[in-house]
């Protein structure tokens, strides 16, 4: 558990590299152990990512990108330790109703998520791609010129269907694409480094000084609070975690725009510290796992990246997992609903104890912190293919990622296209050929199918009504505000 919280805070050390280099280490051991340690390193390394999130806006993990928005902007009010006991509460609700799921609810959602299509997939990732409409709320423009080079960078390489470069210009080392990790330690991590250092170059950055952590265990009352939108965002992470081949980044970008839309008093705006920014991207992305083990162990067939390294470690062991499994190997099947009930326990008192040492991380002194991250940062990227090249890509991305700031472009967008445009491309591709290449045919099947139809009706609402009950109106003010600040 504390190896995967690390693991989960070191950027660009990932959870599936963690996952898959214990397969490796444990096959001699029993299948028990060699689980529980996986899986410890799972629930671990999910919530770890949050930690780098909030303190130094570099999100550890994927997961931990909706974190950011709001918990840096916290940290940076002297609040760090709340925020840090905020998530790890939240993320042990997430897993805790991820894991009555997976009891209770396993083999229902596995059949509810196998009737999924490919155009039901695009819809879902079309979803997310509408969170730019809140992302960058106050230049509309700006943030869709962000997402669109977002997507742009994510369809660097082969093409999934045709196999064939794309957007390569001849150049072969472009053929393996972009890192989506290299992108996003770029445009969070470097950026921010240029931009501190810029302004200590010019004499406008003042040391934070941080208070005294106080109480980080948030109190009942205000856990209670917050109930109702942990419970909703739960069952969005459950949702979308049992969906194969989705994961808590998306699970976690779906349930902070769920916020965004249904929260009318958040504590502070979103963007700037609001609470609600933190409980439902952790309650979701925790929940998840949960999510993701129950097509894993009732269908074998993964939900994620790291529950397909799992398959393969079960394998390993001379296990088959699928329908099957819970039929002639029960015991196995409720000594990982045991090993991870053990996991969140442990993520709750180890997260909480180890709060002090990581909020002091935020009084050093800039002009030393900020080269440290500098240098995690290229190790970290590095670390991710032993590639150098995704070194350069980071720093390429860390210099726009700085202009942007200077611009005042939100980089959120483009983070988002990044990981979404790929997963949007392909299945509606695919959705596409199951039909045949007709559109009209395309759009009849949404409307014929009940969960089509639901999502896209979901879709359309993410733009038909914006927070606070306004209409398309809302919208296009916006976008002519843009064109004003533009002139």
């Amino acid at each position: 558990m504390v190896a995967g919280i690390v693991v989960g805070a070191v950027p660009g050390l990932s959870v599936t590299m963690a996952t898959a280099l214990l397969v490796s280490l444990t096959y001699a051991w029993d299948t028990e152990p060699a689980l529980a340690m996986m899986l410890g390193i799972y629930a671990g390394g999910v919530y770890g990512g949050s930690r780098s999130a909030v303190l130094i806006n570099i999100p550890g993990t994927p997961s931990a990108v909706a974190t950011g928005f709001d918990g840096y902007a916290i940290a940076q009010r002297g609040e760090a330790g709340m925020a840090i006991g905020v998530s790890t509460v939240q993320s042990f609700i997430g897993g805790v109703l991820g894991l009555v799921a997976l009891v209770i609810a396993g083999p229902r959602i596995s059949e509810f998520a196998l009737k999924f299509a490919p155009r039901d997939y695009f819809l879902l990732v079309a979803m997310g791609l509408s969170l730019v409409s809140r992302l960058g709320a106050r230049s509309m423009p700006r943030a869709l010129v962000a997402a669109a080079g977002g997507v742009l960078v994510g369809l660097i390489g082969m093409d999934p269907v045709t196999g064939e470069g794309r957007f390569t210009f001849g150049v072969p080392l472009l053929i393996g694409g972009v890192h989506f990790i290299a992108v996003l330690i770029g445009l969070f991590g470097l950026s921010e480094v240029f931009y501190q250092l810029g302004k200590i170059g010019r004499g406008r950055v003042a040391q934070i000084q941080v208070p005294e952590v106080g109480r980080i265990l948030p109190s009942w009352a205000f856990v209670l609070r917050f109930l109702p939108l942990s419970l909703r965002t739960s069952v969005i992470g459950v949702m979308v975690g049992a969906l194969p081949g989705t994961g808590g980044e998306i699970a976690a970008l779906l349930a902070y725009d769920h916020a965004k839309r249904t929260v009318r008093k958040p504590t502070r705006p979103f963007g700037q510290g609001a609470v609600e920014g933190i409980v439902a991207p952790e309650t979701a992305n925790n929940a998840a796992i949960g999510g993701a083990l129950i097509p894993m162990l009732t269908l074998g067939i993964p939900g994620d990246a790291v529950t397909a390294v799992l398959i393969g470690a079960l394998f390993i062991h001379g296990l088959r997992p699928g329908p099957l499994l819970m039929v002639e190997m029960p015991n196995l099947f409720w000594f990982i609903v045991g090993s991870y009930a053990l996991a969140n326990v442990f993520l709750l008192i180890f997260g909480l104890m180890a709060v002090r040492p990581f909020v002091k991380l935020v009084n050093v002194n800039k002009k030393i912190l900020m080269p440290m991250i500098g240098l995690i940062s290229v190790v970290g990227t590095y670390a991710i293919q032993n590639n150098v090249y995704d070194v350069f890509w980071m720093i390429g991305f860390g210099v726009l990622g700085y202009f942007m700031k200077l611009g005042d472009y939100p980089v959120g967008p483009m983070v988002l296209g990044v990981i979404l445009g790929p997963l949007a491309d392909i299945n509606f591709r695919r959705a596409v050929i199951s039909v045949h290449g007709s559109l009209p045919a395309f759009v009849a099947e949404i409307v014929r199918n009940p969960i089509s139809l639901v999502l896209a009706l979901l879709l359309l609402s993410a733009f038909v009504r914006l927070p606070g009950g306004e209409t398309m109106n809302r919208l296009r003010r916006m976008l002519r505000l843009g064109k004003r600040e533009e002139t």
